[in-house]
């Protein structure tokens, strides 16, 4: 996005460094995306369906899985990434940034394998599961590698692009599995499942010849290392005064960190951590809340049963959408700010849930066998289409700005340890909408049978977005991870945010405590 964005006048070194390899690791973004759109499009496979069933006939007598365990099957992921997440933090503060990414694709790759080989609902249960704790590991992991590595001036749209590898990743396995849906044999499901191996390995390959950050170096007092990282970032000699200055602050704000407490999980809950903690998991539960996920996990299944026409090549259609609507995102996020995108883009949602859930409801019936009957095909398209603006006013704001926002409100004593907690605050809230979605949409007994009425629950909580930007999202655009810190001890209310400016650094700080300290000595000799 460097193209896009004009690096300002006066800023030492390249970073083009930084930038590239800022969007290297955002790759890990498709692990998610890509498992994401797989299992939506592989609950709708004929072959699947049969080899996987235990008996179960839905309302045509085709052979299919229930809704309790299309429900088990898709939201044992989020399980994984629940647990997952909560798990980087203590990983990353112990054996770096980058070794946590490594390690944590390798448990991605044994959920790829079971779920590879199985041929019944259990083992691909154990599958899920495994890949889910992978990618909540590495969904907690990115951001943080990301935030602490990508220069001030671009880094919304560094931290951004995870959410477009995540839209990249819906994408290809859109591709996919519109292309092995009709095979009658193990490969319609196999196929799909078994490219993850590819994705995990270029993850992989490229972490161990990337750095770790220079932020978790000092942290562990190893300026010399923080330097080598920091120059190589920056395309200048470790001893470049430049490199050496920045460094100097982010150890003078470290060194300041710890002269206010432990670095301790009870800490993240203390003062006003405690309130970027709440806004952090607040913007995450929000993003899920949207409904974005329903979209992409039951699409293919909610298109097909709604009675729409070639329900694949509509999933295609939406991701596609995805994709291309984030770029716009990652370049307004720095031009506009966080906090217009986020209430421009919760306003945009808002509107087109409730017009989908609006059309869907008053053009739509069942007949007796709870089988949707369209009454008004015109509207059916136009449902269509504003699921299309939904999404674009999704991946617009919402998508990439919620992990932007988390990954640069907290100060590093405790980032890993906030970033996990937020983090899996989005995969609760991600299982809780994947295990409960069949209930709520699909006709049968017990069932809710809500169908295209759902979107009338998005859209209430698309309405409650934007208060919530309005009250709690502090604008830390162009400002460095320090500066973030600086911001939140002197700016009591976010919507006074926009106006601040930082006025001292974190080095000067140190620099006149010690110059404090030598006056006082002076003075007692004297």
């Amino acid at each position: 996005m460097g193209f896009l964005i004009q690096k300002p006048e006066g800023t030492p070194g390249s970073a083009w460094p930084a930038i590239a390899i800022g969007l290297f690791v955002a790759f890990g973004g498709v692990l998610f995306g890509y498992d994401t759109g797989t299992i939506s499009g592989i609950l709708a496979m004929p072959y699947w369906q049969d080899t996987f069933s235990t008996g179960y006939r839905d309302s045509t007598g085709h052979l299919n899985v229930s809704s309790s365990q299309s429900a088990s099957i898709v939201s044992i992921l989020s399980a994984g990434t629940f647990f997952g997440a909560l798990g980087a933090a203590p990983i990353a503060d112990r054996i770096g940034r980058r070794w946590s990414l490594i390690a944590s694709t390798h448990v991605f790759i044994l959920g790829v394998i079971l779920q590879t080989a199985a041929t019944a609902i259990p083992m691909f249960l154990a599958g899920r599961f495994f890949a889910g704790l992978g990618v909540g590991l590495v969904s907690a992991l990115i951001p943080l590698y990301q935030s602490e590595t990508a220069p001030s001036w671009i880094r919304g749209s560094i931290v951004g692009s995870y959410q477009l590898s995540i839209t990249i990743g819906l994408l290809l396995a859109s591709i996919v599995n519109n292309s092995t849906q009709n095979r009658k044999d193990t490969g319609s499901y196999r196929i799909p499942i078994a490219i993850q191996f590819a994705w995990a390995i270029i993850l992989i390959t490229g972490m161990l010849v990337l750095p770790d950050t220079p932020r978790y170096l000092i942290r562990k007092g190893d300026r010399a290392a923080a330097a080598q990282a920091l120059g190589r970032l920056r395309r200048l000699p470790a001893d470049d005064l430049a490199v050496q200055d920045e460094l100097a602050e982010i150890q003078a704000n470290h060194e300041y960190e710890l002269t206010l407490g432990k670095s301790t999980y009870l800490e993240c809950f203390k003062g006003n951590l405690l309130k970027r903690l709440a806004t952090g998991c607040g913007l995450q539960a929000l993003q899920q809340l949207t409904g974005i996920n329903f979209i992409f996990y039951y699409g293919t299944q909610f298109f097909k049963n709604s009675g729409f026409h070639n329900s694949f090549v509509i999933s295609l259609i939406t991701n596609c959408v995805n994709v291309g609507s984030t770029f716009p995102g990652l370049w307004a996020v720095e031009k506009w700010g966080r906090r217009p995108v986020l209430l421009w883009g919760a306003i945009g949602m808002c509107v087109s849930q409730f017009i989908v859930a609006i059309l869907g409801t008053t053009t739509t019936g069942q007949d007796t066998a709870g089988n949707i009957v369209v009454h008004n095909e015109p509207a059916q398209k136009a449902a269509i289409a504003f699921i299309c603006f939904y999404i674009f006013f999704f991946a617009a704001s919402w998508g990439p700005c919620a992990w932007v926002v988390t990954g640069e409100i907290f100060p590093l004593k405790v980032r890993a340890k906030s970033l996990s907690m937020t983090t899996a605050t989005n995969w609760l809230l991600n299982w809780a909408i994947a295990y409960s979605t069949p209930y709520l949409v699909d006709y049968g007994p017990g069932n809710a049978n809500l169908q295209s009425k759902i979107f009338f629950v998005w859209g209430a909580c698309c309405f409650l977005c934007i208060s919530f930007v309005y009250f709690f999202i502090y604008e830390t655009k162009g400002l460095s991870l320090e500066q973030v810190d600086e911001l939140y001890a002197e700016v009591s209310s976010a919507r006074h945010s926009t106006s601040w400016t930082p006025t001292i650094t974190f080095l000067a700080i140190q620099e006149g405590k010690a110059t404090a300290a030598h006056e006082e000595k002076a003075a007692e000799a004297a």
